[in-house]
This record gives structure tokens, C-alpha cells and sequence, in this order.
């Protein structure tokens, strides 16, 4: 009885502290989406559950058959992730190298850097839009330089690279943080070694620094995987998929779909299918750098 008394108390316990947690997370993630998953099976118009037909692999028969539009936003998905992800984080790590030196305004400077990735997505797009639209025309007016002159964000290839620099600078700063937290965890004594043994600068951070702070480098590249493929905000504020549809995100055409086309059941389908795409993207990424790991 005593055992039975005190294994029942231990369940009582967990209950206690997990039940709330594990009955919020069901509720906010784990019914929506297996709800999700039923109605990418469906045709539905997302306001009569009544009227959720069951349509079985139409959907997808659909997507991978017909939808041109879904596969162009697949593509110019992976274009703006593979260069925003480089850019991002090359840019990060130059600035975490830098501004891990003895400056006087280091604080300063990672302060300002950081500021960007505070301010919403939306609201960083719209600004952004004035600045391509105003402020771009306005120095190229007075300059004449043909960089500040271009049609940015009027074409698909300005609108393109318009995402991109908007991208990177808000997210750079973030990893940037990231990344000197692990320049600073990194021994001196191992790069004094390096420098005895003749390593120029570039030669002790491609040799000794880079496989030590590989945990960090998982996590930057884990996080602006995800959050590049996801990019959604930036869009609907700066370009909304225009010119046309030559910019639209997966992201926003999933958006479209669903709540401009009142299509849910496709819509549903495709972010399934998006899901499976980034989940199957960033579990390989996690995987290759993990191997990369080493300890000091």
C-alpha cells in the first residue's frame, strides 16, 4: 500500500506541474494541427465546417500537377533562403569579430546592430518600402548614382534583392549576438598556441576558432533557415508577391490561398507540405553541423 500510496502521489505531482502545460500545448498546437492535417484532405471554404467535403488526395494531385504559382514561390523560396542565410550570417560574423576587439564603442555598436531585430516585421517592412520608394529616389536624384535610380521593388529582380537586404538587416544582429557570445568563449590559450606556431590571423580563426564555435554556427544557420523559409511579414509589407506573383514566398502564397481564395482545404495542404519541407530542410542542417562539433 505504501508503494502504491507513494507512486500514486508521484503521478498526482506530475500531473499537477505538467497537466496545465501539456493541456495549453494541445489545445494552442497539437489539435490545430492534426485538424490541419484532416482538412488538407478536404475542400473547404473555412467558415461551414458542414460544408468540408472530403476529397481525399485531390489536393495534392493538384498541387504537384497544376499550381505553377506554388512551385515558382517554392523556388524563389529556396533562391532568397540560400542567399539570406549566407549573407546573414557571414555579415554576423564579422561583426561579432569585430566587435569583440577593444573598442571603445563596442557596447555601443552591438546595441545599434541589435536594434533592427526589435522592431516588427510588418511594421520594418513598411519602412523599408518608403525608404526603396522615397528615400532611394530622392538620392538618386541628387546624386545620380544608377544604384539609388533602379526601380527597386517595381521589378522582380529589385524585389528580390529588396527582401534580401531588408532580411539581413534585421536579422543579423541577432546572430551577431549569438555568435559573440561564442568568440568569447573560445580559449585564449589555444589561439596564443596557434600564433606561436606560425597561424596568420584568418589561419587561426579557419583552424581553431570556426570548429569551436561550431554550436553557435548550428544555431544561427538552424535559426535563419527557419525563419527565412517562414518570411512572410517582409513580404506582405514590401512587395505583397509583386510584382505579380514573380515575389511571393511560399509563406504568402499559402496566405493567399487560404485567406484570399477562401480555399482552406488547399491552403491547409500546401502548408502541410511546407512543413514537411523545412522540417526535412533544418533536421539535415542540424545534423551535418552537429558532426562538425568539437569540444575544447
Amino acid at each position: 500500500m505504501t508503494k502504491r500510496s507513494g507512486k500514486s502521489g508521484e503521478w498526482l505531482q506530475q500531473l499537477v506541474f505538467v497537466g496545465p502545460g501539456l493541456i495549453a500545448f494541445s489545445i494552442i498546437v497539437l489539435v490545430p494541427f492534426l485538424l490541419g492535417f484532416y482538412y488538407s484532405f478536404t475542400e473547404w471554404n473555412g467558415l461551414d465546417l458542414n460544408k468540408a467535403h472530403w476529397t481525399g488526395m485531390d489536393n495534392l494531385n493538384r498541387i504537384f500537377m497544376r499550381d505553377d504559382k506554388f512551385w515558382a514561390a517554392f523556388g524563389f523560396t529556396l533562391r532568397f533562403t540560400a542567399v539570406t542565410v549566407l549573407a546573414s550570417n557571414l555579415l554576423a560574423f564579422l561583426l561579432a569579430l569585430m566587435l569583440t576587439r577593444a573598442l571603445k564603442t563596442r557596447n555601443l555598436l552591438r546595441t545599434v546592430f541589435f536594434v533592427p531585430n526589435v522592431i516588427g516585421g510588418i511594421l520594418l517592412g513598411y519602412i523599408w518600402q518608403f525608404i526603396f520608394t522615397k528615400g532611394f529616389k530622392t538620392i538618386g536624384e541628387m546624386t545620380g548614382w544608377s544604384f539609388f535610380e533602379q526601380p527597386w521593388l517595381g521589378t522582380a529582380g529589385t524585389g528580390f534583392w529588396g527582401l534580401v537586404i531588408v532580411f539581413v538587416w534585421q536579422s543579423a544582429g541577432y546572430m551577431m549576438v549569438i555568435y559573440i557570445a561564442a568568440l568569447t568563449g573560445v580559449p585564449k590559450d589555444m589561439l596564443e598556441a596557434a600564433t606561436i606556431d606560425g597561424a596568420g590571423y584568418w589561419q587561426s580563426i579557419r583552424k581553431v576558432t570556426l570548429p569551436l564555435i561550431m554550436p553557435a554556427i548550428t544555431v544561427c544557420l538552424f535559426l535563419t533557415i527557419s525563419n527565412a523559409f517562414k518570411m512572410f511579414d517582409l513580404n506582405l509589407s514590401l512587395t505583397k508577391g509583386g510584382p505579380g506573383t514573380s515575389t511571393q514566398s511560399l509563406a504568402y502564397n499559402i496566405y493567399a490561398e487560404a485567406l484570399v481564395n477562401n480555399r482552406y482545404g488547399l491552403g491547409t495542404a500546401k502548408a502541410m507540405l511546407f512543413f514537411l519541407a523545412v522540417s526535412l530542410i533544418a533536421v539535415t542542417q542540424v545534423w551535418l553541423t552537429k558532426r562538425k562539433e568539437v569540444e575544447a
